[in-house]
């Protein structure tokens, strides 16, 4: 296990998000990956609680669902839970109907020895499982986007392409931010006192 961590060990935005190598399920198989190696492109990493549980699958199954809308947008998508890569397997050949997943178009993670857990922060002492932690990494390996839910409610899938399409234009137009709610195809700030008062004057 492999990890980078930020300044004086804290995981924080703008630094470089912890590395690891850990066994996934892919296509119902197992396979050794390694985040770094997918540097060039942009990833969102979710963590949830437990595998055959009530509120995970609905979020697992939903990110696959909507996989191609992420992979358009040059962005690979992980979901790590505490559970075995076996657990990952068997829920993965569970039907939706039966509260399992069925088969996935990105890969689940085992993090058994809660290590990947612990780096980002989301593991809980009191349970020993994570907690519903998600972030968005950028193509350079850099943490952009960090956010903590409790384990009874679930995400947002809309907010979290929100984000990552924020992310990504204003790395592509370092000379604009984006206001509250933005979306793509909607007016950006100029971050300058002066200049920004083009962007005031139309709200």
């Amino acid at each position: 296990m492999i990890f980078t961590y930020g300044i004086e060990g804290c995981l924080r935005v703008g630094q470089l998000a912890p590395d690891f190598t850990a066994t996934a399920v892919v296509d119902q198989e197992f396979k050794s990956i390694k985040l770094s190696d997918y540097r060039g492109r942009y990833v969102v990493l979710f963590f949830y609680p437990l595998d055959f549980t009530f509120v995970c699958p609905t979020e697992v199954t939903a990110f696959s669902d909507r996989y191609a809308e992420f992979s358009n947008l040059n962005t690979e998508v992980f979901g790590i839970s505490v559970d075995s890569e076996f657990s990952h397997l068997a829920w993965m050949q569970t039907d939706r109907k039966f509260g399992g997943v069925g088969d996935l178009n990105y890969p689940l993670v085992s993090d058994i020895k809660k290590e990947i857990s612990a780096a980002y922060n989301v593991l809980d002492p009191s349970s020993g499982i994570a907690l519903r932690g998600l972030f968005i990494i950028d193509k350079d390996g850099v943490l952009q986007h960090a956010t903590i839910n409790n384990m009874a409610f679930g995400r947002s899938i809309d907010e979290t392409l929100r984000t990552l399409q924020a992310i990504q234009h204003v790395q592509s137009h370092p000379d604009e931010v984006c206001p509250i709610d933005w979306q793509p195809g909607d007016k950006t700030m100029n971050p300058d006192p002066v200049k920004s008062k083009i962007y005031f004057s139309t709200v």
